[in-house]
């Protein structure tokens, strides 16, 4: 992590989970907290927290919604915007190398597997209690 984000996280005591919204906003710039929440399948109130934590860091900024009043949009900070896009392209860059290395079956098959396993932990529920 570059030094301006490790002072930043340090300072403000964020967690992986905080960093874990960055990368939704580098993708989708102004998205609503409802869709972060779904996204990364965390609750409203916990996401709207971490979103809380990260603008008063000033890593991300939120404005009202021009379309919906009511509806709160959520992207990164100008001034955080080239920190954070430059961290998440080199996170990226392995993957990109072998993706780019794979044959066009190959390819698409990995893409197949992994959005199959992003649905599947999108979707899954940890099971209740026994009856």
């Amino acid at each position: 992590m570059p030094e301006e984000l490790t002072g930043i996280f340090q300072s403000h005591r964020l967690t992986a989970r905080h960093g874990a919204v960055l990368p939704q906003l580098v993708v989708d710039a102004g998205l609503s907290v409802g869709e972060l929440a779904e996204r990364m399948g965390l609750s409203l109130s916990t996401t709207s927290e971490l979103v809380g934590d990260l603008s008063r860091a000033g890593l991300v900024e939120r404005r009202e919604d021009p379309a919906n009043r009511r509806r709160t949009l959520v992207s990164l900070a100008e001034s955080q915007r080239g920190v954070v896009e430059g961290f998440v392209a080199v996170r990226a860059a392995p993957l990109i190398r072998v993706l780019a290395d794979l044959s066009p079956r190959d390819r698409a098959g990995f893409v197949a597997g992994l959005t199959a396993w992003a649905h599947e932990v999108r979707h899954w529920q940890s099971p209740g209690p026994a009856d």
